[in-house]
């Protein structure tokens, strides 16, 4: 009785050894290194990596290691070395600020041998590694007027094909449809409900006229879609600098919060954070008087041009732009999508030795002082960057010059991580040292020794050598906890230090529950090995309905919870399930090896 098959011995083995191999990344510190990205998204190898080294040591710094890691270079130096850090990516910025985006940061000092491995330590949130912390509100009523700009050009593309000339103007959030006096009134209700379906149409005071609104549901899915398209392009963002671990997330209406864990410098981080620029490919306008026309002013002291309203491609249809040199000068090599191809197509076939122009957007916001009061305003710059005749046909692939070497370097990057739906404007930012990290650290993990401690001072003493096999169990389960947030890369904050503390306190309830029934049952008077193999039958079915309880209700806080909440959450469901398997396998395997399949006539319990 009480004896496992050795198949099962060796898999509680075997999962232990497994266990202990992905938690050991986590022994090893934290150190300084630089890490270098290429702009262009392309992987560097051994020579580049070799390159890299060589331009460090020529700065007088000799890196402790350097290494590949998912196409990127880490260079690597001994504990407390932030100055020759500090020299190492100063000179490699100024080599390579064309090529290569560079950023100082942390990096496990882990021996080569667990590199090949592909093992690497948990992930650690801004609380404890220290980093950059930023706050951004989205502008909403810009991503209300872009839809309502797209309207107006739709809207008057569609009545000009079907009925002749319309005015189709955009005043605040409402579109009015001016008819000419031979046009039908239903007609064009029509023709503009045929558009949308879903838009408001309602007419006007003059009975010649349409005003088009947004439903409320239309501004609300409007808003959501701005969010949810700037967390994806802001991520997109965040990972062309090769920023580690990063996280950026929705934070109530209209702001995301961006941590950027183990980054020292973030100088850089802010321009391309909220940087909303974007492109639009327009055709010149000869003639000057076409309908919705209107003059651009150039770039640097170059000539105005007046581009027609139409936007053959615009920044959103770009999947890919490269920075590079064409005959010597600056120049982004742009590729579009299918739609953006088939409209860049069919205009150069239309219009072949005809003008065509890059125009340039950005919105920024500015603070200033009015009658001692500050004021907020928002900038729309809008400028030609490039004007280049139409010389034969092109589809997806082009490109466009006109720009500074560090212009189009970061216009490419902005482009290829895709437009803003919305300007974002930073409201805060914060910048929490390493050494603020480590305190945390110390202190949260100071409270799982201190819990740990005492919850085995507790258990030998009160279960004697059944508390000492609980023990191990207990450790076991901190082992496993450990692996699993390096295996998944979920990220460690404060609040997850406290899940496991809750989940060391949590992990013997079930050890506790088995043992009170041993001892039950041989106060009833059944033999050792039948109050062994009692005590874990009749207690699993308390053990599994308390912790699935907890599950669900840990799975419900990281469903509906944002940030802390779900650190804490993560924490406690790995918790709840390596305590499981602990509690009921590990330990009556251990039990079974000590204690099974012999006669005894009394249990240490």
């Amino acid at each position: 009785m009480n004896k496992y098959p050795s198949w099962l011995n060796a898999l509680v083995l075997a999962i232990l050894i497994a266990g202990c191999l992905l938690a050991l990344p986590n022994v090893y510190p934290s150190v300084s290194a630089v890490q270098i990205a290429d702009n262009d998204g392309m992987p560097f190898d051994e020579a580049k990596l070799n390159e890299f080294v060589r331009v460090v040591e020529g700065a007088g710094v000799t890196p402790e290691t350097a290494y590949l890691q998912d196409g990127r270079v880490v260079i690597r130096f001994d504990a407390g070395a932030d100055e020759d850090q500090g020299k190492a990516a100063e000179r490699l910025r100024d080599q390579y600020s064309r090529q290569a985006s560079v950023a100082m940061t942390l990096a496990p000092k882990l021996p080569e041998w667990v590199r090949d491995l592909g093992l690497s330590p948990m992930s650690l949130g801004l609380d404890l590694r220290g980093g950059v912390y930023v706050l951004l509100e989205v502008d909403m009523e810009s991503a209300i007027e872009s839809r309502l700009k797209l309207y107006e050009q739709d809207f008057s593309e569609r009545l000009r094909a079907a009925e002749g000339r319309h005015r189709v103007t955009l005043e605040g959030q409402e579109i009015t449809v001016r008819m000419t006096p031979d046009a039908d009134l239903e007609e064009t209700r029509g023709i503009i409900e045929r558009a949308d379906p879903d838009v408001l149409v309602i007419d006007g005071a003059d009975g010649r006229s349409l005003t088009v609104r947004m439903t409320e549901t239309q501004i609300q899915d409007r808003q959501d879609f701005a969010i949810e398209q700037n967390l994806t392009t802001l991520r997109n963002r965040v990972d062309e600098l090769g920023v580690a671990e990063p996280l950026v997330q929705r934070q109530g209406v209209d702001r995301i919060v961006v941590q950027l864990p183990g980054v020292q410098d973030p100088n850089r981080l802010d321009e391309i954070l909220t940087a909303t620029a974007t492109l639009e490919f327009r055709l010149v306008d000869l003639s000057g008087d076409e309908p919705g026309s209107r003059r651009y002013p150039g770039r640097d002291g170059e000539a105005a041009q007046v581009l027609k309203r139409q936007v053959v491609a615009s920044g959103d249809q770009i999947i890919d732009a490269k920075s590079g040199f064409s005959e010597g000068q600056p120049a982004v090599f742009i590729t579009l999508d299918s739609a953006g191809g088939e409209s860049m197509l069919e205009t150069t076939m239309n219009n072949l030795n005809k003008p065509m122009s890059s125009l340039f957007i950005e919105t920024k916001r500015e603070t200033l002082m009015r009658n001692g009061v500050e004021e907020t305003r928002t900038i729309k710059i809008e400028e030609v960057i490039n004007t280049a005749t139409i010389r034969g046909v092109f589809k997806n692939s082009f490109q466009i010059t006109g720009l500074t070497p560090i212009e189009a370097r970061d216009l490419a990057l902005l482009l290829r991580a895709g437009a803003l739906a919305a300007p974002v404007y930073k409201i805060d930012e914060r910048t929490i040292g390493p050494s603020l990290g480590q305190d945390n650290i110390d202190q949260g993990f100071s409270a799982i020794k201190i819990g740990f401690l005492a919850v085995i001072v507790f258990m030998a003493i009160y279960y004697r050598a059944f508390g000492l096999i609980a023990n191990l169990a207990l450790f076991s389960n901190l082992v496993f906890i450990v692996a699993m947030l390096s295996f998944l890369q979920a990220s460690l904050t404060l609040p997850g230090i406290a899940g496991i503390v809750l989940t060391v306190g949590m992990a013997v309830d079930a050890n506790v529950l088995i043992f009170e029934r041993i001892r039950e049952e041989i106060t009833a008077g059944a033999s050792p090995q039948a109050a062994i193999n009692s005590g874990y039958e009749k207690a699993l079915s308390s053990i599994t309905d308390a912790n699935i309880t907890t599950l669900i209700a840990a799975i419900v806080l990281f469903g509906v919870g944002t940030g802390p909440i779900k650190g804490f959450a993560i924490t406690l469901m790995l918790g709840i399930i390596t305590s499981m398997f602990t509690a009921i396998v590990g330990t009556r395997s251990v039990v079974n090896l000590i204690f099974g399949g012999r006669k005894l006539a009394s249990l240490p319990v």
